[in-house]
């Protein structure tokens, strides 16, 4: 059997922000269910760690990248496609969470957040689409989030990126469905990874990483479009934005603790801070 052979029979998955968090949990549970993983981060010390985790398991293949910068991406599509073969799941997971306060509002936190969250998922999904077009079939997932549900306090920037997210993704749909592509929204409730926003909001039915990748896993197999937990929190929150705003935003209030302290809201949006890597 020729290489090109081979390569064409592998189950070959690409994770963005495989790093840290949900990213990294999942890149693991992807290997253990028998597949070879293209793991792409900015930190280069981190994905090696990752991929000497894995190995015993399956195969991490690191390939760093900045999903920001889309040239970046299509050289790293191009090696995909030219030391790996065909692809057959891509999950653009990448992203930062950084709390916005509107009394003390900041102009880096909407750059850094919609240039990760939004333009890094564009940056991804074009030559992804373009690679699994020209092989008439595939699977993309993109990660969004409850917080894209609605307006919650601290959230204005990060939940304008997911609420973008869902729109995309549902939009997409119907094209990409036409040409063989499978596209899947994933939606987790509240994660506990070091990059999750701290806005001073209750975080209920918080979930970890390891469990939140089991829970992705298992929706990537399902024929889904919406992969969404835990409900107990991702449907309430949808049930939300059926109430008339006076009742909405009395409820948020409430349930947000009436503000977001101020301390809390700074502490990820000083100047010339890095922003975290999250779901």
């Amino acid at each position: 059997m020729s290489t090109q052979s081979m390569k064409s029979h592998q189950r070959l998955a690409w994770v963005t922000g495989a790093s840290s968090g949900v990213g990294r949990a999942l890149a693991l549970k992807l290997v253990r269910e028998g597949y070879e993983v293209v793991a792409t981060a900015r930190s280069h010390e981190k994905l090696v760690d990752l991929q000497h985790e894995a190995a015993g398991e399956g195969r991490i293949t690191v390939l760093d990248g900045d999903v920001t910068d889309p040239q970046d991406m299509e050289r790293l599509m191009a090696a995909v496609e030219y030391d790996h073969g065909r692809l057959s799941l891509v999950v653009l997971n990448a992203g930062v969470a950084i709390p916005v306060r509107g009394d003390d509002i900041h102009r880096e936190a909407f750059d850094k957040s919609f240039a990760v969250n939004v333009q890094g998922v564009v940056n991804c999904l074009l030559p992804a689409v373009a690679h699994m077009k020209s092989q008439g079939h595939g699977h993309i997932a993109i990660v969004s989030s409850v917080a894209g549900y609605g307006g919650m306090p601290g959230n204005a920037a990060y939940g304008a990126t997911k609420a973008a997210l869902i729109n995309m993704a549902e939009s997409l749909k119907f094209d990409l469905d036409r040409i063989g592509i499978r596209l899947q929204l994933i939606c987790p409730g509240f994660v506990d990874t070091q990059g999750a926003a701290r806005t001073g909001s209750s975080r209920p039915a918080l979930i970890s990483a390891e469990e939140a990748a089991e829970r992705i896993v298992a929706g990537l197999k399902s024929r889904r479009f919406e992969v969404t937990f835990p409900r107990r929190v991702t449907w309430p929150a949808k049930l939300l934005r059926l109430l008339p705003y006076g009742l909405y935003f009395a409820l948020i209030k409430r349930m947000a603790g009436g503000k977001v302290p101020v301390a809390t809201a700074k502490k990820h949006v000083g100047a010339g801070r890095r922003p975290h890597q999250a779901v």
